[in-house]
């Protein structure tokens, strides 16, 4: 898994993962889609999403990070469940997740 020498920034990958969330929910809520930003919970109390919208989120990510920045990352892997703070959380815990994959990767 090699990646380019094309960066992606955090804030990219916050907007990345934004697009996404916004397609899920508006893919599964009958009501109107709630305010996103990066507290937004993705998962335990008050998220908005349910395991399946997670599901979704997490390869709707992982496209749009390959598509838009030519980056390959596994997000939902052995390593992201044995955390001790999970990286599903919220929209700040995924991005900051995927900064540190891309990171590792580049060394």
């Amino acid at each position: 898994m090699e990646i380019t020498q094309q960066a992606v920034s955090r804030q990219q990958v916050v907007d990345i993962i934004l697009a996404a969330l916004h397609d899920v929910l508006e893919g599964v809520a009958a009501e109107a889609t709630p305010a996103l930003d990066e507290n937004t919970r993705l998962i335990g109390r008050s998220a908005v999403l349910d395991s399946m919208g997670l599901v979704t989120l997490i390869v709707e990510t992982e496209q749009r990070l390959e598509a838009d920045y030519d980056i390959v990352v596994m997000l939902a892997d052995d390593r992201a469940m044995s955390q001790t703070r999970s990286p599903f959380l919220s929209i700040s815990a995924l991005a900051d997740y995927v900064m540190q994959l891309v990171v590792e990767q580049s060394v």
